[in-house]
């Protein structure tokens, strides 16, 4: 029989029975830790919900990973390449890849009266995943890409619709910079918002044989392949196995490919996303320390409390070490106790938030609508374990105060 263990589990029983000047203060504690525990599951969620929104938004505008031509610049007027690779087939063996599509694009000048804007246009073709924007389709619908009929269909967004006054349905014309200067017409088939400004602003989707023909390329020529993996947690490894792939060969026209992924293209997103993981670890910081510093508090009154037991036991032979565990077991039960709570009032508030989206956010700044929320199982156990490790590793010091305790005045004060 664990000895200390029982006189723990009466010390507990007897502290919910009775009062005392403890309990206000053990009552305060737990409270302590509960708080904290709920403000670390809530900084968690937001922060992961957030950064997983933001990443999966701009992977599901741009893809994940682009293979494009070496000799590609940076603006958008790409050097084509074969559509037929001989690495397509060992790259949709990978089975992370979900999917693989052709894409081009070319810069060019919107002018609808008064109003001009400039945007890129960006080619599709059959194989084209509309899932992301039909996700985000506030009016019309997205178009169907045929093998022998160009469409002069496109897709816009709402911050070019807004900005030049267009609707579906209607009529605009696009206006395109090179030798000679060529202009095509195309009507607006739907309108998406991704929350994503920056992007929004710039792409309007089309049929991928316009750009073939006003850069005068043949049907087998693309600016490129964009690769959707099935996890974002995947996109390093995906990477590199894509770059070994792909990276160290020409093709058949003796063009040298390059593979950039989703963090490349876009790191500023990316790296301002990272920033939010040192809020966070701030935030849990405080909470822990807080709450171990409410626990030794409670540890002390608990101990002061009891000195009359203490010096009993003491003389009946009761080591301090024993005396410790103790003390130590009833902290791990008050502890535990705090975290149920908070486990409960953190699970709840999240849920509330995940299923109502009560909390609004600016869209224009953060790109959401609401405040995200992302529950993840291993967070939880993680937040409990190391929050009940740090705590009570708090505790031992202040729990060699018991040494100091001696038997024969607390005998003789009682």
């Amino acid at each position: 029989m664990n000895l200390e263990l029982f006189i723990a589990k009466r010390l507990v029983k007897g502290q919910n029975n009775k009062k005392g000047i403890s309990r206000p203060i053990v009552a305060i504690a737990i409270a302590g830790i509960a708080l904290g525990l709920t403000v670390m599951i809530l900084s968690v969620a937001i922060v992961t919900g957030f950064q997983n929104e933001i990443s999966n938004k701009v992977a599901g505008f741009g893809s994940h990973i682009h293979i494009i031509n070496l000799d590609s610049n940076i603006s958008y007027e790409t050097t084509p390449i074969r559509r037929d690779q001989d690495f397509l087939p060992r790259l949709q063996n990978i089975d992370e890849i979900r999917h693989i599509q052709a894409f081009a694009t070319k810069p060019g000048i919107i002018r609808t009266g008064d109003e001009i804007q400039g945007v890129i246009l960006k080619g599709i073709d059959g194989d084209f995943k509309w899932d992301f924007f039909e996700q985000n389709m506030v009016e019309g619908s997205a178009f169907s890409v045929s093998d022998t009929v160009t469409k002069n269909s496109v897709v816009i967004s709402q911050s070019i619709a807004s900005l030049l006054r267009l609707d579906v349905g209607d009529d605009f014309g696009m206006y395109f910079v090179q030798d000679p200067p060529r202009a095509r017409r195309f009507t607006v088939e739907g309108i998406y918002e991704t929350g994503l400004e920056e992007l929004d602003k710039h792409f309007v989707l089309a049929d991928i044989k316009h750009i073939q023909r006003l850069n005068e390329w043949d049907e087998n020529q693309v600016s490129g392949f964009e690769i959707i993996l099935e996890d974002f947690e995947k996109l390093e490894r995906v990477s590199h196995q894509v770059f070994e792939e792909v990276g160290y060969t020409f093709t058949q026209d003796r063009a040298q490919l390059r593979v950039t992924n989703i963090r490349e293209r876009y790191p500023h997103i990316f790296d301002w996303l990272q920033l939010l993981d040192m809020n966070v670890w701030v935030i849990l910081t405080l909470m822990v320390v807080v709450a171990g510093f409410n626990m030794v508090s409670g540890l002390l009154i608990l101990i002061l409390e009891h000195t009359g037991m203490i010096g009993v036991l003491k003389s009946l032979g009761i080591t301090n070490i024993s005396l410790r565990k103790v003390f130590l077991y009833q902290s791990a039960y008050l502890v535990g106790k705090g975290l149920l709570w908070g486990n409960i009032l953190g699970l709840v508030l999240a849920l509330i938030q995940h299923w109502f989206g009560i909390v609004k956010l600016d869209e224009a700044s953060y790109f959401v609508e609401t405040v995200p929320v992302n529950l993840n199982i291993i967070h939880l156990l993680l937040l409990n374990a190391g929050t009940m490790i740090v705590t009570i590793s708090m505790l031992i010091i202040p729990s060699y105060i018991i040494g100091r305790i001696s038997p024969q005045k607390t005998i003789r004060f009682d």
